[in-house]
């Protein structure tokens, strides 16, 4: 059975999906962009602050289930040019350890939602 996990210190879904679905032991989260949820407003100020606020968001999600960054087992990344890749790296590295990191890929796309550079989507487990 699954259950909705959704909360109000991440952005609000722009579409017919929700933040997270939990199943079992596995909290699959949504896809994040750099919407700041107070304001509502997207955080574009650099790659470095974007990155941050994708990072922000997840981590939001995972506290509303309950879980933290080490839980999260996969992240996907999305990116608009893979020029950006080396900065987003250096925000990535500040939230996750080297030696205990998800598994990843990063994937530079024609367009993402809104316009923005980075989108950031993780499942991870109890």
């Amino acid at each position: 059975m699954k259950k909705i996990i959704n909360t109000d210190k991440a952005p609000s879904p722009i579409g017919p999906y929700n933040q997270s679905v939990l199943v079992g032991d596995m909290l699959f989260i949504s896809g994040q962009i750099a919407i700041n949820p107070n304001s509502n407003e997207l955080v574009l100020d650099s790659i470095e602050e974007e990155t941050k606020q994708v990072l922000d968001n997840l981590k939001a999600i995972l506290e509303a289930a309950e879980l933290s960054l080490e839980h999260v087992v996969k992240t996907s990344i999305f990116i608009s040019d893979m020029k950006l890749f080396g900065e987003i790296n250096k925000i990535y590295s500040q939230y996750f350890n080297s030696e205990t990191a998800p598994a990843r890929e990063t994937v530079a796309v024609k367009e993402l939602p809104k316009s923005v550079n980075i989108e950031i989507s993780a499942i991870a487990v109890r």
